[in-house]
């Protein structure tokens, strides 16, 4: 590890995890390029803009690096590695390496084609009546004066309930499908995952798949017009192959449906109460909420990295990477690069220029990103019309510590008694209270 990761970058520490962009800048100060050996056996870090929608994009940095990421984060003797089959945990690599979001083309683009009728623009839009229903229900079990925590209260159960209208779940499930969604969360996220997030994920993982294989056959004995009846019939044609992609797919989005999204509703929402100038203006004007999600995606992106293998040996500034190294491409530092966005450090509403990274860019970028911000703008503007004078009721945020997935664990709010003017200007001096 060279000097510029050691110094601004110590093994993910606290401090960090709650605020990674001073690191960041830092970071990308001291070069393009940096070796450090807090990812597995060693990654390449990069930090600006131009290089990270570079590997986003570039399909000589391949998505398909689950393989050493499942082996090497079990931490156990190589006597445990033989019994890996009983245990579960070659299914629990098959079905990783089967998800869309690990797999390069031709695989990622015929699963893709497969998918995209169901997060066709059309599509999400007619899903809008439902999600402000689901919202409103949400909210109106809610009595602000008495204060709740946004996370638990609305954060965590509405994407699950829509994710689950996609695919055609029951709402029955939805406790049950949280705790899968966040056990998954946990290894994703881990810079270095040990062997309980191994086998917490494994566990997740399998009665996931359980779960899915019952929905599955019911519905092939009777289809719906749900996202999972499409994948029966994709199967059945023969455009899903018969080695568990069908069931890596429905997995992954349900996990990807609600963790994005939730982290995405709490980050915004404390970012938004945390420049009142902004939210009184939003609340004012709701038609500028497109423009508001775009930067809270920007200012504060759900996803800080993502990984890419090397897929053939190259130079990049003036280093040699290897096939099959680890290059990690750091989205949030790239949507504060000051090369791309004027004062990025500035949380503004009104900005247009620029486009972020926060669903990546290229042929992995994210399918649901369309459902995601229909979510946040609607759930946003319904805060808004209910509760126009919401506010923080915790000067401090309580981040959830994983590097990967920034989210928040609790987001107290209310109304009537938030934390006070002299904090929010200290969030940022350049706000004023109204």
């Amino acid at each position: 590890m060279n000097d510029a990761v050691r110094a601004f970058m110590p093994a993910f520490d606290a401090d960090f995890l709650r605020d990674p962009y001073p690191a960041y800048h830092a970071l990308r100060a001291a070069g393009p390029l940096h070796w450090s050996d807090d990812f597995f056996q060693g990654a390449w870090l990069l930090t600006r803009h131009e290089d990270v929608e570079r590997v986003l994009r570039d399909p000589h940095f391949s998505s398909q690096r689950t393989g050493g990421w499942v082996k090497r984060a079990e931490g156990v003797d190589a006597g445990h590695r033989a019994r890996r089959a009983q245990a579960g945990l070659d299914r629990f690599q098959r079905l990783f390496a089967r998800a869309m979001v690990f797999l390069d083309a031709p695989d990622h683009t015929r699963l893709r084609r497969v998918m995209a009728g169901g997060f066709h623009p059309a599509t999400i839009r007619a899903l809008a009546p439902e999600i402000e229903r689901l919202a409103e229900e949400i909210l109106d079990g809610l009595d602000p004066g008495q204060g709740c925590d946004f996370i638990e209260a609305v954060a965590r159960p509405l994407p699950s309930r829509v994710i689950g209208l996609l695919l055609g779940i029951e709402r029955a499930d939805e406790a049950q499908f949280i705790a899968w969604s966040e056990a998954l969360a946990a290894f994703i996220g881990a810079v270095q995952p040990d062997a309980t997030h191994v086998q917490h994920a494994q566990r997740s993982l399998l009665e996931l798949v359980r779960y899915f294989e019952s929905l599955i056959d019911a519905r092939r004995r009777q289809p719906g017009t749900d996202l999972v009846s499409r994948l029966v019939q994709a199967e059945a044609e023969g455009l899903l192959r018969a080695d568990g992609e069908l069931l890596a797919q429905c997995a992954m989005l349900l996990f990807a449906g609600h963790e994005t999204t939730r982290n995405l509703l709490g980050n915004g929402l404390q970012t938004l109460l945390s420049h009142p100038r902004q939210w009184t203006a939003l609340c004012a004007d709701p038609t500028q909420m497109p423009s508001a999600v775009r930067e809270v995606l920007r200012y504060d992106s759900p996803v800080q990295y993502t990984g890419r293998r090397v897929a053939r040996d190259m130079d990049l500034h003036g280093q040699r990477l290897r096939r099959g190294q680890l290059v990690i491409a750091f989205i949030g530092a790239a949507n504060r690069d000051p090369a791309r966005f004027t004062t990025p450090d500035r949380f503004d509403i009104t900005r247009r220029e620029g486009s972020h990274l926060a669903f990546g860019s290229g042929p992995h970028v994210c399918i649901g990103a369309g459902l995601s911000m229909l979510e946040a703008d609607i759930t946003l503007r319904a805060l808004m019309r209910r509760w126009p004078d919401l506010c923080l009721r915790d000067a401090v945020p309580q981040w959830n510590g994983n590097a990967a997935l920034r989210g928040l664990q609790r987001l107290p709010v209310g109304v009537g008694v938030g934390v006070g003017g002299a904090v929010l200007k200290a969030i940022d001096p350049m706000e004023s209270v109204l």
